[in-house]
């Protein structure tokens, strides 16, 4: 789909009923009490609940509920960040679990970004961070592409995770797609 494209497709009514917001993401994590810590420490997150172990012995349930391996187990957290995100944090332990990380290339790849309104001390920031593995950054965006002035760099957490920070210096790109603006940052991080 190029940019054009995806421009003249418009914007759609959600077809699932009653439908008002993305209430979270989840990730996959393999020490939750180090991913809650790194959050907490690092991004300003509020704990909002741990829950688990989730287990069903003898039974199909986790299979059926979740997907995975019917002796998967696994504990959960809820974390906020901000005033408007939601993570849940998963650590499963499974007798099939691949433990490889997918590239942002792999199918199943991904990345959470965060909007920063100074990229650069952000990018020192993260960079001191201890186990942190920082890519090349910040980047610029081509000036005619359709999120031009934005600013970014990639990293993963010390287990792997990949995160982003990006900016723009005057929040413009929010309005560059024609018909279709992203949804913008909020005013305040709480």
């Amino acid at each position: 789909m190029t940019t054009s494209s995806r421009n003249s497709v418009g914007v759609a009514r959600p077809k699932v009923p009653k439908l008002r917001a993305v209430d979270h993401v989840a990730y996959t994590v393999p020490d939750l009490n180090q991913a809650v810590q790194f959050f907490v420490d690092h991004f300003g997150a509020e704990l909002i609940f741990v829950d688990g172990p989730f287990v069903d012995e003898s039974g199909d349930g986790m299979r059926r509920r979740l997907g995975v391996h019917p002796r998967a187990r696994c504990t959960i957290a809820m974390v906020r960040i901000g005033k408007y995100h939601n993570v849940e944090l998963f650590e499963y332990l499974a007798p099939d679990q691949r433990v490889e990380r997918p590239r942002n290339s792999d199918i199943g790849g991904h990345h959470l970004a965060f909007y920063t309104d100074d990229i650069d001390a952000a990018y020192e920031y993260v960079r001191a961070i201890p186990g942190v593995v920082v890519q090349e950054g910040p980047n610029e965006v081509d000036s005619v592409a359709p999120v031009a002035g934005q600013r970014w760099f990639y990293f993963q957490t010390p287990w792997g995770m990949q995160l982003e920070l990006t900016t723009c210096a005057d929040g413009g790109f929010y309005e560059g797609l024609a018909g279709a603006a992203m949804a913008p940052p909020s005013e305040t991080w709480t």
